[in-house]
């Protein structure tokens, strides 16, 4: 027998007996995996987790939030002074294609006060001037590059409802990005009075 058919028949009995090896009797198994990492990667996908994690006490991927962590969803806060103190839990849960429904039941929680409207500037210079400008025309530097950018004192701005406004800077609204992720409930109602004194011209 020639060397280069023993080489062919040691070859092909070790590819049979491979062959055989991965095959076993139960039927859920999938026998041995060639590269097990490109069907069980690294759990980068929310609460998947393939071994135990040796950081976590618990051995979970998923940790305890902090001791103190307050859930945005649950944000509460307080207005008023002494005896006329009202807390106030702000849960928001008008879903983000139900507009309408926000520009007619959402009213401003946050009696206005010249301080309120004053911090509403300060957050609205912050987070908003930079694209709708210091008087809420759309001139901001950002707006004068990022076209489409509304005029608060227009005839179709200037109506605007506060529920309306708030819904928006919550969860955005055509090129405009949400910021509920930046700005708690109550800074966003403290620049909704800032806005509706811009829509005044004011």
């Amino acid at each position: 027998m020639s060397k280069r058919i023993l080489v062919k028949l040691i070859g092909g009995c070790l590819v049979g007996v491979t062959f055989l090896a991965s095959c076993g009797k139960n039927p859920n198994s999938p026998g041995k995996e060639f590269a097990p990492n490109m069907y069980n990667g690294v759990g980068y996908e929310p609460y998947r987790q393939i071994e135990k994690n040796p950081l976590n006490p618990q051995g979970s991927n998923l940790w305890l939030p902090v001791d103190g962590t307050v859930a945005r969803r649950n944000y509460t806060t307080s207005f008023g002074e002494g005896d006329s103190v009202r807390k106030d839990l702000m849960i928001y849960n008008i879903p983000a294609d139900s507009i309408d429904i926000a520009s007619r039941v959402l009213k401003n929680p946050i009696p206005k006060t010249d301080a309120v409207v004053a911090e509403g500037q300060v957050l609205f210079e912050r987070y908003c001037m930079h694209c709708h400008g210091a008087s809420g025309a759309g001139d901001g530097k950002v707006g004068k590059a990022y076209k489409g950018v509304p005029n608060y004192t227009s005839d179709a701005m200037k109506s605007l409802s506060e529920g309306h406004i708030f819904h928006v800077i919550t969860y955005g609204k055509a090129r405009m990005w949400p910021h509920g992720s930046q700005v708690n409930p109550e800074e966003r109602w403290k620049i909704v009075h800032y806005v509706q004194k811009l829509q005044k011209g004011s």
